[in-house]
């Protein structure tokens, strides 16, 4: 951990949370990033291809392991989860540990994914001389399990950087070499995937990413639209914990440190074992209380992402209001009103950060099966480009 001093510096934990989604429009609530702060921006290259190869949990895995390190290193942070890539603001007391940390993911993420994760760290600063703010919400829809939503337009800016294909004096600026890597494994505490792939109830997972607009008023049409009184993915009837977990391998790859994965894979089904057992059958041990639990992973699941001019949503659509949800989209594409991407699927994914189930402390990020957010992102740089309008969804 960094030092208390960091910790209770952090202007993150003096802003007023945001308790529901609804309120993740109110741009009043949200305040400008500290100058001195440095923003991490992850993204994995060739995701497509891998998430056309079946390998989109491996890709939810590697790009969530960089909030679970700089988390661990830095306790509780602005952070978001974009499913092929994360954000991250750290604080600026330690910016060697900070790097190092970072390159120990990139590592990570080769060694035992074979995945390219391209990182770039810079200061909020470098952003605002080139005309762009980091502006912070908190959302909390459950006491102390925090995730940030932004806006200003510095996250999109140095994710393009970080991709390639923006200001190259700020991709120079923001590279955190291979150099920097020490060959020490990162610290994954807490990075697990534990349930069975949520199935929709309603019909379908939808997974949407959009640019432009008024958000507020576009998330509130869609809500018409379906009928629901919240755009959401997961409820706690749908949560069902599965042994051995479909990724176990993976946990004990995150696990393992420098302990052979082969010893680490029997110890992470030990553990993986007992706590199926106590929230199968909802037991309580010490402060722990399983109902509890699964309630604060149903209220903390994460099905959405608003950053700069995108807003990114997982929801539980009826089969009968899909064709009204693409014929609403298409219609505001077609008056240059916004640009989007769209995945249809039977499920969702959570990637999970626990990291003290006993207070309440975990955030699990969801996305649309079969790679929702990476398929859906793909289909709105093509609709960007204008080769192509995003395909029709399958039959329900």
């Amino acid at each position: 951990m960094l030092g208390a001093q960091a910790m209770t510096a952090s202007f993150y934990d003096r802003l007023t949370p945001i308790q529901s989604a609804r309120g993740i429009f109110d741009d009043a609530l949200y305040a400008p990033a500290p100058a001195d702060w440095l923003l991490a921006v992850s993204d994995i290259k060739g995701s497509t291809q891998a998430v056309a190869e079946g390998r989109h949990s491996d890709v939810n895995f590697s790009a969530a392991a960089m909030i679970a390190a700089l988390t661990n290193l830095c306790g509780q942070i602005p952070y978001q989860f974009g499913g092929d890539g994360a954000s991250a603001l750290v604080p600026p007391g330690d910016a060697g540990k900070v790097r190092r940390e970072l390159a120990r993911v990139r590592a990570f993420a080769a060694r035992d994914f074979k995945l390219d994760l391209r990182i770039g760290l810079v200061g909020v600063r470098a952003l605002e001389t080139r005309g762009f703010q980091v502006r912070v919400g908190r959302y909390e829809a459950s006491p102390g399990s925090a995730y940030a939503v932004f806006r200003g337009g510095g996250i999109a800016f140095m994710e393009q950087a970080v991709k390639g294909r923006g200001d190259d004096s700020l991709a120079r600026e923001a590279i955190v070499a291979d150099a920097e890597d020490d060959g020490q494994p990162p610290d994954l505490t807490g990075l697990s995937c534990r349930w069975t792939p949520i199935k929709a109830e309603r019909g379908r997972m939808v997974s949407l990413v959009i640019n432009g607009a008024d958000h507020e008023e576009v998330h509130r049409d869609l809500a018409g639209i379906t009928g629901l009184v919240s755009l959401s993915a997961i409820t706690e009837k749908q949560l069902e914990p599965r042994w051995p977990p479909k990724g176990l391998v993976r946990e004990a790859k995150a696990r393992r440190g420098r302990v052979p994965l082969a010893l680490m894979i029997p110890v992470t089904a030990l553990i993986t074992l007992v706590a199926y057992i106590f929230v199968r059958n909802r037991w309580n041990a010490g402060r722990f209380n399983a109902a509890r639990y699964v309630k604060g992973v149903a209220e903390g699941a994460v099905d959405f992402a608003r950053t700069d001019e995108s807003l990114c949503l997982v929801f539980d659509c009826p089969n009968d209001k899909i064709d009204a949800v693409r014929e609403y989209l298409e219609g505001r594409s077609a008056k240059g009103e916004i640009k989007y991407g769209l995945h249809i699927s039977d499920h969702a994914v959570m990637t999970c950060l626990v990291i003290s189930p006993e207070h309440g402390q975990h955030v699990h990020f969801v996305d649309g099966g079969d790679g929702g957010y990476t398929k859906a992102a793909t289909q709105l740089k093509a609709a960007v480009k204008g080769r192509e309008s995003p395909a029709r969804p399958p039959p329900a």
